[in-house]
């Protein structure tokens, strides 16, 4: 079984900066695209930034020039790197990835538990 695990959530004040990972482990042949998601209390979950096997990442308007998400892709770990932060980026973030689990399935796509952010004003 595959299995997502998120850390280096926390309280930080507004201005302030915090590193997510998330580490994928288990029965793992290759991951395609991985990313960060976020659930604010009373909110639909939305989409943070995803990044590629390759490289290549996309934002949330909302994150643009503040957030950066990057992977080591030896060590199954994508990172969300979140520079000035807003109390209106509190929220629970939620990894996922596009894993091949297996050489003769498609991708399947697997969710962490989630690691809660608290922005202070």
């Amino acid at each position: 079984q595959v299995q997502l695990v998120e850390s280096g959530g926390g309280l930080v004040q507004a201005g302030g900066s915090l590193r997510l990972s998330c580490a994928a482990s288990g029965s793992i042949v290759s991951i395609n695209a991985m990313g960060w998601s976020r659930q604010a209390p009373g909110k639909q979950r939305e989409l943070v930034a995803v990044i590629t096997s390759g490289g290549s990442a996309n934002y949330a308007d909302s994150v643009k020039g503040r957030f950066t998400i990057s992977r080591d892709n030896a060590k199954n770990t994508v990172y969300l790197q979140m520079n000035s932060l807003k109390p209106e980026d509190t929220a629970v973030y939620y990894c996922n990835a596009d894993i091949y689990y297996t050489s003769y399935l498609p991708p399947k796509n697997f969710w962490g538990r989630g690691t809660q952010v608290t922005v202070s004003s």
